[in-house]
């Protein structure tokens, strides 16, 4: 039994111990190559590209079967072959649409494929960047971890040291208490720090498939250039999508207009008579007559005239949203940055300088051990602090360069 439960554990592990950590690069590139959603985008756009030339082609052809000039009165009514005027017939027709109206089907089946390549181009970028925050919280926490674990141990030879003080005197018997509350608090905090971590390793094996992945290499850089960001808006694949709805828009108006013009048809027939009468072919076109073209065709084109407008207000303000939410995530980014530096540089230092302070004055005796406890969870808090805050920089710098960046 005791065997079989070795190997069933074996077995389990064997995936997370087989797996390499993930560098951020390989975690964006296993995202753009495994993703569902971009498999979905690929196949979008080989059926809009399968439309292309079914659009412009002429409709299906038809046979016609009948039989003329049967005659139902008369005296040769209901025989079939007593009249020479009474014939079988088989026929074969065509319709033509006029040009204007195929090469407007044409450009609106372009224009669909024109959609669905930008909407899988802003698929890809979601995806990256929905890896890339992945990435950065996943090694951020597998941080804040390491960063508490290390507290603890400072801390652990306190943690017995709690009783023989308050035996010797130099502790009262609350603030052995207040220890034991300090020390659940900080196993509260590292409880919390380890479940995030588990959370953005789930997110992280969902972008980028692999079993349980873990992070390796140094996290990507946080500098940017708004001036790059602010000139490649106009690439953007959000206004390539808006770009194509208004070619969609447009070929919807060019195709409105050519129901102005007639469309025709062509049709052959073979007619089978009695043979004593002789067998005849017919040939024939039709026309169609766009006569009330202000109660039919005008408002259709005033529709569509007013679908394109509406497409292009829609892309202008697809733009001028896309350009506020750059300037708005800058100045987040600026603001995550200062408070960044703020932990860093000062906050962490004086938490440090105040538990070496309280470590001091402990061993001189000037003060409880307590007063120790609290310096060190305050220098955890503030180690947790910056490294949240530098979490919060690095994703700010991801998102704005994967979002708002060239594809490169």
């Amino acid at each position: 039994m005791r065997l079989t439960l070795l190997c069933a554990a074996a077995v389990l592990a064997a995936p997370s111990a087989n797996a390499s950590p993930l560098t951020y690069a390989r975690a964006l590139d296993l995202a753009a190559r495994s993703a569902p959603s971009l498999k979905a985008s690929a196949l979008k756009i080989d059926a809009a590209k399968a439309e292309v030339g079914p659009a412009g082609a002429l409709p299906d052809p038809k046979l016609t079967l009948g039989i003329d000039n049967f005659p139902v009165s008369g005296p040769l009514a209901g025989r079939s072959g007593a009249d020479e005027m009474t014939m079988g017939r088989v026929g074969f027709a065509q319709e033509v649409p006029n040009a204007r109206k195929r090469a407007a089907r044409v450009e609106r089946a372009e224009a669909g494929v024109a959609a669905a390549s930008a909407e899988a181009a802003l698929e890809a970028r979601q995806v990256r960047t929905a890896a890339a925050i992945a990435w950065i919280e996943a090694d951020y926490a597998r941080r804040r971890l390491a960063a508490i674990d290390a507290i603890l141990a400072q801390l652990e030879p306190l943690w017995s040291a709690a009783p023989s003080a308050v035996s010797s005197g130099r502790s009262r018997p609350a603030q052995a208490l207040a220890v034991q509350t300090a020390r659940a608090t900080l196993e509260d905090r590292r409880a919390e720090v380890q479940a995030g971590e588990a959370r953005a390793r789930a997110q992280l094996a969902r972008w980028t498939g692999e079993n349980d992945p873990s992070t390796a290499g140094a996290p990507p850089p946080t500098e940017l250039d708004p001036a790059a960001l602010r000139t490649g808006l106009d690439q953007h694949p959000a206004l390539a999508v808006r770009d194509a709805a208004v070619g969609e828009a447009y070929a919807g108006t060019r195709l409105a207009k050519a129901e102005t013009s007639p469309d025709w048809g062509w049709e052959v027939a073979y007619q089978r008579r009695d043979p004593m009468f002789g067998d005849m072919v017919s040939a024939g076109v039709t026309i169609s007559l766009p006569l009330w073209k202000h109660m039919r065709q005008a408002p259709m084109i005033a529709a569509r005239t007013a679908d394109l407008g509406r497409a292009q207000a829609q892309r202008e303000d697809a733009r001028r949203a896309l350009r506020a939410q750059l300037d708005a995530d800058l100045a987040d980014h600026v603001m995550h940055h200062d408070q960044w530096l703020r932990a860093r540089n000062r906050l962490v230092p004086l938490a440090r300088q105040r538990a070496d302070l309280e470590t001091a004055a402990y061993g001189a005796g000037a003060s409880g051990l307590s007063d120790v406890i609290d310096a060190f969870v305050g220098l955890a808090d503030a180690q947790l602090t910056a490294l949240d805050r530098e979490t919060a920089v690095a994703i700010d710098a991801a998102r704005l360069t994967l979002t708002y960046g060239t594809d490169q």
